[in-house]
């Protein structure tokens, strides 16, 4: 199968698988009585969408892993390369960080999916608590690293643009967790508005698909272009008005994703541009709690996540949409250019 073919496959695969699973998984999430709960806290324009399913992920979730798997055991069956090249531990390393990644962001799917449950099944509006989710991403996280630092024969080095390999000994641990951590929670709070998690996140993929083809990593490429039709076939029935949602199922799982695929390339920090909606979003909430914390009441925005704030403002839904992707869209064509000019193929 040749790297094209297998990046092409795996889109496409994983958006029809997506797309044609929402005909039987939304009818049963209703059926299950599935339906979002609206917080008090929201916009009170949001009360509308009660009710609408929830825990939709599954269907990327499902679209996504089965695509890549597909490709994978096709190519490995058929004599091919697209997961590995190079060095014989080389391609150990990549099967690692192929496989591993996929673990850990269906591992942070379970643990959206527990929250879900909680949410909607045993009427629990806020879910698992601060606590509990922290403790369980935090083992989530340290799992992974492990993973890889075995993977790659204890290596701690991080690709910087323009500096080339830096290895950050004892640093790369708790650099990674704070990054692992911070990812995974705010790509959980982009999930506020009908299509933006999952535009946001198609725009990722186009540009990390570019950034590991740079590479010669096309088994990453693939894997972020099954990501991509996931996102794809996920729009056709999240986009607004959403007739499902992804809940934190769906959202941990895409930061699962995210994470897999920076770390694919060996370059975390690339997150800041690829991701930078990401980092807005996540940022925004963090300001305003410690703001409104020190100011004893004030706020700095109308409402966070900042998506809330262009709404309370008089912006659509679809608008915040085509803006925040487009931005998202600059902001990997921006990482592409710092990444290529940096040397990261040479």
């Amino acid at each position: 199968m040749s790297n094209i073919t297998a990046i092409v496959f795996a889109a496409v695969a994983a958006a029809v698988i997506t797309g044609v699973l929402g005909f039987a998984v939304i009818p049963w999430l209703r059926k299950l009585k599935f339906g979002q709960t609206i917080l008090d806290d929201g916009p009170v324009w949001h009360k509308s969408k009660q009710g609408t399913p929830t825990m939709g992920g599954i269907m990327f979730i499902a679209g996504t892993v089965l695509a890549a798997v597909l490709v994978a055991v096709t190519d490995k069956i058929t004599g091919g390369s697209v997961i590995t090249a190079g060095t014989e531990f080389q391609q150990a390393e990549l099967k690692t960080k192929f496989w591993a990644g996929l673990i850990m962001a269906v591992s942070f799917g379970f643990i959206g999916f527990v929250d879900d449950y909680i949410k909607v099944v045993k009427k629990r509006n806020l879910g698992l608590t601060i606590k509990q989710k922290t403790l369980f991403q935090t083992l989530v996280c340290v799992a992974y690293l492990l993973s890889i630092w075995l993977g790659r024969n204890h290596d701690t080095a991080m690709f910087i643009p323009f500096a080339g390999s830096v290895d950050f000994g004892f640093l790369w641990w708790i650099i990674g967790i704070i990054i692992m951590y911070a990812a995974i929670n705010a790509v959980n709070f982009t999930d506020g508005i009908d299509g933006l998690c999952t535009s946001v996140t198609l725009t990722f993929a186009i540009s990390m698909a570019a950034i590991a083809a740079l590479r010669g990593l096309f088994g990453f490429s693939m894997l972020a272009a099954a990501l991509g039709g996931g996102c794809i076939g996920f729009l056709v029935w999240n986009h607004n008005p959403a007739k499902v949602f992804m809940g934190d199922t769906g959202s941990l799982f895409l930061g699962g994703m995210v994470i897999a695929l920076a770390y694919a390339i060996d370059c975390p920090l690339i997150l800041v541009l690829t991701g930078i909606i990401y980092v807005i979003e996540g940022a925004s909430d963090v300001i305003q709690i410690g703001y409104f914390k020190l100011t004893h009441g004030k706020r700095i925005f109308k409402m966070a996540p900042i998506h809330h704030h262009f709404e309370m403002s008089g912006w659509s839904e679809k608008k915040i949409v085509a803006v925040f992707t487009t931005v998202n869209l600059i902001g990997g064509a921006l990482a592409f250019a710092l990444m290529y000019f940096g040397k990261y193929g040479a």
